[in-house]
């Protein structure tokens, strides 16, 4: 039996991630007929494929997260990017062209390369948080607090986001409990103060949540359970959503040695640029964007990925 060889495809440039950054790379990366590959990798579409209703992306007073990303792959696709169902491993970003393994066995070698792996919320991983994700357990306010208009709500976290969204969660909920295991906050000095301030917020010290309470017809969240770290003591906290606020966590294991990242695993990139520490590679989205993390922002950086590696791809070929 011979070995099997792996086969080597080129492409001018590669795109790792398929969320608003990775799609709008290949639309502007397509448009200037750098006919690129784009890798879809383990979740198709990305975060916003677990998010029900976008209100925020402009030009749609509304429009469902999965329909949105359907439409960006078929615009990077209309354009002619070459789209892949396929997961990338490990990169050797040592000399140029760059390679990239799959698990699919190819090998996807290019001259620029634009990462858009996104992130993912962090959870508590309590079973009865993942029973009602989506049916008042979130980890965006942004994108749901509107739905709590007159409601209670608790937010479980102590740093500056956790902080960010109960206040922003106080616009529209009638009340506002933030949950902490600790008895001070994390966060910015002059975000405390003005919770603290805020008549509509009460704090929880020194409580972890034990369970999220709901009931099944329909499905829905009634309230949380915490319980005292020292003396063991349950408390019961009615609420309608319960919005995780424990940070988000960059999809950067496959650069984490390589380029420099920053703020617990964001790619670190030039100022006003998508450049990363190692020149020809790119950074866009939420891998490298610890502070907006939205569709609209992610997209924009996306543009000016493929922008930005399409003058490079000039400036090396007319070396």
């Amino acid at each position: 039996m011979g070995v099997m060889m792996s086969e080597t495809r080129h492409t001018k440039l590669l795109i790792i991630g398929s969320g608003p950054a990775g799609y709008t790379a290949a639309v502007y990366g397509s448009r200037a007929m750098l006919e690129p590959i784009l890798i879809q990798g383990i979740q198709p579409g990305g975060q916003l494929t677990i998010t029900t209703e976008v209100e925020n992306w402009p030009g749609e007073v509304e429009i469902q997260g999965p329909d949105l990303m359907v439409n960006m792959e078929k615009h990077a696709r209309a354009v002619g990017t070459e789209i892949v169902a396929d997961y990338i491993n490990r990169l050797d970003l040592s000399e140029r062209p760059f390679k990239a393994y799959s698990d699919s066995g190819v090998i996807y070698s290019c001259d620029a390369l634009i990462l858009a792996t996104g992130a993912q919320a962090k959870w508590l991983g309590l079973p009865s948080e993942e029973k009602f994700k989506g049916f008042g357990v979130s980890a965006c306010a942004t994108c749901d607090g509107f739905f709590y208009r007159g409601q209670e709500v608790v937010v479980v976290g102590g740093g500056n986001t956790a902080v960010e969204e109960a206040l922003f969660l106080t616009n529209f909920a009638s009340k506002v409990t933030l949950i902490h295991r600790r008895d001070s906050l994390r966060s910015e000095k002059i975000l405390q103060d003005r919770l603290f301030k805020n008549p509509k917020v009460e704090i929880l010290w020194n409580h972890a949540i034990e369970e999220v309470v709901g009931g099944d017809n329909p499905t829905g969240v009634e309230g949380v359970r915490a319980k005292h770290v020292e003396t063991g003591e349950i408390t019961e906290v009615p609420c309608k959503g319960f919005f995780v606020a424990i940070g988000h966590a960059p999809a950067s294991e496959l650069v984490k040695d390589i380029l420099e990242t920053h703020n617990g695993g964001y790619v670190v990139t030039k100022p006003d640029s998508t450049e990363t520490s190692i020149p020809g590679v790119f950074a866009a989205g939420d891998l490298t964007d610890h502070k907006y993390r939205q569709a609209v922002t992610s997209a924009g950086m996306g543009c000016m990925a493929a922008l930005e590696a399409e003058r490079f791809i000039a400036a090396t070929e007319a070396e």
